[in-house]
């Protein structure tokens, strides 16, 4: 089983501002703990202590926080970008990539098995897996399914009081094969959507894991207060 895990830890969190313009968002605080000081204690629990992580905005603050991770039983190291490269992109230069690999963002709060996950993803042959998880949309409007015709006014065949719609998301979580990585181009902005449409593009497989227990994406100022909420209940490491 991979020791190895890479941290996107060098967005910006325009979505948390202003908070995020004086502290990182991995540095935010949930409950009494920074969210990457508990992203690594699972990581840790889960056998994953090899642990870089791709930093950027605010990175000296990462940096002063965790330093080389001993604290946390873990060694970190950091790949610091001078750019934005997206959420591929440091991948192309991180090194000893040579091996299977769990990634993550570092604002996901979730009780998703991680060695399970990776399990999952060597027994399916995958180059890259994403871990998935149903999130119901609620329209806050009345829908009207209309039969399109041309003109003002259209024909009423359905209509339906605010409507949940289901989609499958990733979480942000992800495990990849080195033959994953080598389609990345160094220096380019790349995200996860380029990198898996230049896998499907190049016949490599790539699969899903489906989770429905805990997850949270602390980049929505909404999942942010319910991690406030749900700090003393939940993502305490997995014994």
């Amino acid at each position: 089983m991979t020791r190895r895990a890479i941290i996107l830890a060098g967005g910006r969190g325009s979505r948390l501002a202003p908070y995020t313009t004086v502290l990182p968002k991995p540095l935010m605080p949930v409950g009494d703990r920074p969210i990457l000081e508990i992203v690594l204690r699972q990581l840790r629990s889960a056998g994953f202590d090899d642990i870089t992580l791709a930093v950027g905005h605010l990175a000296h603050l990462i940096r002063a926080v965790l330093g080389d991770g001993s604290g946390h039983a873990v060694t970190l190291r950091y790949h610091e970008e001078q750019h934005a490269l997206g959420t591929a992109g440091p991948l192309a230069t991180i090194p000893e990539l040579d091996g299977t690999f769990l990634m993550l963002n570092g604002d996901v709060l979730t009780n998703l098995d991680f060695r399970e996950l990776v399990r999952a993803h060597e027994q399916a042959g995958n180059a890259l897996t994403i871990a998935t998880h149903r999130r119901t949309v609620v329209t806050d409007y009345g829908v009207l399914h209309t039969d399109g015709a041309l003109g003002a006014t259209h024909r009423v065949l359905a209509y339906e009081e605010k409507p949940e719609l289901a989609y499958t998301v990733s979480m942000g979580v992800y495990v990849l094969e080195p033959a994953a990585v080598r389609h990345v181009p160094p220096g380019r902005y790349m995200d996860l959507l380029d990198l898996v449409t230049a896998l499907l593009t190049a016949g490599e497989q790539v699969g899903s894991y489906a989770y429905d227990g805990y997850w949270l994406d602390i980049g929505r100022e909404d999942d942010y207060r319910r991690a406030q909420v749900d700090a003393e209940r939940l993502l305490e490491p997995t014994p």
